[in-house]
């Protein structure tokens, strides 16, 4: 005579084994973001796929015997040994002054230059004023609101308005009283571009480290006060240490953002390159005008090396972070358990 199940046995029998439920879990997920996925690819992985198969075409060349443009077929990496040696067809330096060629290693270091020197200044500002915006003052959704202004006025917009104001009549030289060339003097264009993506990017610096001073608890502070802490202490201790994660995100996103700075150096001075605020976008947009679709495939290929390197700098470094952080604050947590 055979016996009932018992009831653990019946929940086995009617859910199937761990294993089993783990494996049906984890088809159901693939099947849930595979068409996410798929669209990923098509979205971002082809775009990039082709810019770099474009890399590594030769251009178009007129064929005398037909009267045709005909493809010009493989080149191996003469499309990057051109911008990286400055090649143009006489070795390595050939490129004349002047030239898209010329400038590569320029434009390299006045990104390098904006990127540093604008989120150096747009991370400072933005902790003093995401601290004012924090405090419980009168008016304070007003304060807010008027921070963010500049972010969201369009960039185009923004570059105007600079470009105006840096203008050899403009307000800027009236108020000084002197006749600064802002738009054609070498590193008085660079100030120009600084100080109006200081300007317009500052408030979005400042909102990302504001949410991050929100989630700092006030009795630490209080229990900071009590235990005779000054305000430097403080601001050093607790502070810095907890907003931190916030503040690398904010500046990771600029980074990415300053790397690939077009719009504000393009309206200021213009996109045809050879101007002392020629960035790597701005090169590879002159480069594409001028008709070079697959030299300008190769530049947009290494600009992407270029960010994806301190891209994966940084979020190793954030990621780094977050696991000492999650460490730290569980072996605490875990001893307290056990004793």
């Amino acid at each position: 005579m055979t016996q009932a199940p018992s009831e653990t046995e019946a929940v086995v029998l009617t859910t199937g084994t761990p294993d089993r439920r783990r494996r049906d879990d984890g088809r159901w997920a693939w099947a849930l973001i595979a068409p996410t996925l798929l669209i990923l690819a098509i979205v971002i992985g082809y775009p990039i796929v082709q810019a770099v198969r474009l890399a590594f075409q030769a251009d178009e060349q007129l064929d005398p015997a037909t009267g045709f443009f005909e493809e010009g077929g493989f080149a191996g990496g003469s499309n990057f040994v051109h911008w990286l040696m400055q090649d143009c067809g006489g070795g390595a330096g050939s490129c004349p002054p002047g030239t898209l060629g010329s400038e590569f290693w320029s434009a390299i270091g006045v990104t390098f230059f904006f990127t540093i020197v604008t989120v150096t200044l747009e991370v400072a500002l933005g902790f003093w004023f995401a601290t004012i915006m924090g405090k419980n003052l009168w008016g304070r959704s007003v304060i807010r609101a008027s921070v963010l202004v500049p972010w969201a006025i369009p960039t185009a917009v923004t570059a105007k308005l600079w470009y105006f104001m840096f203008a050899d009549n403009g307000i800027v030289n009236s108020v000084l009283g002197q006749q600064i060339p802002w738009m054609t003097g070498v590193w008085e264009s660079r100030f120009a571009v600084i100080v109006a993506d200081v300007w317009k990017t500052t408030p979005f610096v400042a909102l990302l480290i504001l949410a991050g001073l929100q989630m700092i608890p006030k009795d630490v502070y209080e229990a900071a006060r009590m235990d005779g802490a000054s305000r430097w202490q403080q601001f050093t201790r607790i502070t810095l240490p907890l907003v931190r994660p916030a503040l690398m995100v904010a500046i990771l996103f600029r980074v990415l953002d300053a790397l690939r700075m077009y719009d504000l150096p393009a309206i200021m001075q213009g996109a045809s390159g050879g101007s002392p605020t020629t960035t790597m976008s701005i090169l590879v947009t002159a480069d594409m005008r001028q008709g070079n679709f697959n030299s300008a495939s190769a530049l947009s290929t290494l600009v992407f090396l270029v960010i994806f390197l301190v891209a994966f700098v940084m979020v190793k470094f954030l990621g780094a972070n977050a696991v000492d952080q999650t460490r730290a604050g569980a072996r605490p947590a875990t001893k307290e358990k056990t004793s």
